[in-house]
């Protein structure tokens, strides 16, 4: 080998060029982790640099967490998109605006959830610093939005908590308008075992079960004010409640529950409120600490990369002074 020449590292192949740089599993060229055996006195096998034992710990760790999120999330997604579908939500306004739809919700955060899990989980299992910055991202984004939520509910907690009675007598009225109204109200009513919302007798404000209304169903009660709705068959009997209005109250005891469902459901919101707080509070520690595992797997790839802070690193020729 003559004086001033380089001995390259990488072996040529039949036309005197260097062989490409193995490309990673999202197809971006890079050279820093890998060494070819032949130039090293090997046997001509790509090796790839492994990452130190903690930071494989926290790739896996990141991987796993994120790909439990992501099924959560798809899961939120189909019952999301499930629940319009059933309630026809999505063709009654096809073309238009969206529809105010709690389903809606469902279906915007198991998308958001789902979207930056699976950027977590491909990041990690790639090693791709730009998903991983993605997913970091995300993961603030959600942590703004978890402050910001827990902000607003203890600022609005004392208007909120003096106007459930109201809300309940506004769902009374849109009983048989509005069925996401009509299903929340059942279930209060069934879980709480409670009627209206100070009394029984505030039904008369609806204006199919109110004594003057000409149909079937005047002064009578929905079914979940009934003290044994189902009355020992195996469905709910809906005409438990007929007639339950024009009964004195002594009487109507033996039929339907008289106590109204305002102080019952203050109650158990405070608890459902503070377990939703110890809930919330779990969560963030959690995404603080994918956070953390994701910044550290970020510094130490940054370590591995020829051009930092890009998400596309350059590939480097590896080369060594000739030996004469």
């Amino acid at each position: 080998m003559e004086e001033g020449e380089k001995s390259p590292l990488l072996p040529l192949d039949a036309g005197g060029q260097e062989p490409p740089a193995p490309t990673s599993c999202l197809g971006s060229k890079s050279q820093e982790g890998w060494a070819w055996g032949a130039g090293l006195g090997g046997s001509g096998a790509p090796s790839r640099l492994s990452l130190p034992l903690g930071s494989r710990c926290l790739q896996g760790l990141i991987f796993l967490c994120n790909f439990l999120s992501s099924l959560l999330g798809l899961l939120a997604l189909a019952a999301g998109l499930w629940g319009l579908a059933v309630k026809s939500s999505l063709g009654s306004s096809w073309g238009g605006p969206l529809p105010a739809d709690p389903m809606l919700g469902l279906v915007l955060g198991g998308l958001a959830v789902s979207a930056v899990s699976l950027a977590g989980c491909l990041g990690a299992l790639c090693e791709s610093a730009c998903l991983l910055r993605c997913f970091s991202g995300g993961l603030l984004a959600f942590l703004v939005l978890e402050a910001l939520a827990g902000a607003l509910v203890a600022a609005l907690w004392g208007p909120l908590q003096d106007g459930l009675e109201r809300a309940l007598r506004v769902a009374i009225t849109r009983y048989q308008d509005d069925p996401d109204l009509r299903f929340l109200m059942d279930q209060v009513q069934l879980g709480l075992q409670c009627c209206g919302a100070a009394s029984y007798q505030d039904w008369q404000q609806n204006l199919y079960f109110n004594c003057s209304a000409p149909g079937i169903q005047a002064c009578s009660l929905p079914a979940s004010c009934c003290l044994d709705p189902r009355q020992g068959g195996a469905s709910v009997n809906q005409q438990c409640g007929l007639g339950a209005l024009r009964l004195a109250e002594a009487a109507a005891r033996a039929r339907v529950h008289v106590q109204g469902c305002g102080a019952p459901l203050g109650r158990w919101l405070r608890g459902a409120v503070r377990a939703a707080g110890g809930a919330a509070i779990a969560a963030a520690l959690a995404q603080g600490a994918e956070l953390l595992a994701a910044a550290h797997l970020l510094w130490v790839l940054g370590g591995r990369q020829a051009a930092p802070g890009s998400c596309r690193p350059r590939a480097r020729a590896l080369s060594a002074p000739a030996s004469r």
